[in-house]
């Protein structure tokens, strides 16, 4: 094993976190402000790269924070250190609602492909790099399909999703599905993005212009609700200069006076 081993605990039900042990000198990697809460013996710092390899040097460094600047992640990732005695806890908590999902990378053959932003936090050693759509063209128009996380190690990794999480098995079957609903898959899936019907259905059937498509055999973790769509929503219902008594009948009518 090159990555620490951890303990963990994961609670709630739609808004979930995630309870971390360590033991002294343990480490555990999470992205920048997913804390929750620490025990007193934990300390930590941001370090600009995951800490997989110790003497890649500053310009290893770099390369590794400007591929996380592609996928609009901070540079910097925050290491938690068990540095007093005995077992101490560390908590993690997404920005958002969700559920989240432990990986063992050991039984996935040290490797797991992940939406850009669902990367919660991982054992030290455990490598987040980013792996393109081999399509260009198609991985431009595709959104949230372009760019995704390439997880490397042998350590679990803790990634978080919107809604309802599912777990599918391919076994030499397709499937396609939404960008933004696609949390993570094996590496034994090969990933493309293809047009989403003609061209009727692309600019009218509201589900958007290209979908992804995962063929072979393996697991793959989706989520019904992608936070991008989420914020579409609350944004969309977002009224510049609204008041609290907006939508109710007495904000309704003045309103209509106000025309």
């Amino acid at each position: 094993m090159q990555s620490h081993e951890l303990d963990y605990s994961i609670y709630g039900d739609d808004l979930q976190f995630v309870e971390i042990g360590l033991d002294p000198t343990e480490t555990v990697i999470a992205e920048a402000g997913t804390m929750m809460y620490l025990e007193e013996g934990i300390t930590f710092e941001s370090k600009m790269g995951d800490g997989s390899q110790p003497d890649q040097g500053m310009w290893g460094k770099l390369k590794q924070a400007g591929k996380r600047a592609l996928t609009n992640e901070s540079i910097f990732l925050t290491h938690f250190t068990n540095s007093g005695g005995g077992r101490q806890i560390a908590a993690f908590a997404a920005s958002y609602p969700g559920k989240i999902i432990p990986l063992n990378l050991a039984e996935m053959g040290g490797r797991i492909i992940a939406q850009k932003d669902s990367f919660l936090c991982a054992a030290l050693g455990t490598s987040i790099g980013i792996a393109f759509n081999k399509r260009l063209g198609a991985g431009l128009f595709g959104g949230e399909g372009f760019i995704l996380q390439d997880i490397q190690g042998d350590g679990l990794v803790f990634v978080h999703a919107g809604g309802t999480i599912v777990e599918k098995r391919l076994v030499g079957e397709t499937l396609r599905i939404d960008t933004g609903c696609i949390v993570a898959f094996e590496p034994s899936i090969s990933y493309t993005i293809e047009r989403a019907g003609n061209l009727k259905s692309m600019v009218f059937g509201g589900e958007g212009m290209f979908l992804a498509t995962l063929t072979g055999t393996g697991r793959v973790w989706l989520q019904s609700l992608p936070f991008n769509r989420l914020a579409d929503r609350v944004l969309a219902n977002v009224r510049p200069g609204g008041s609290d008594d907006e939508g109710s009948l007495i904000g309704g009518l003045s309103n209509l006076f106000e025309k």
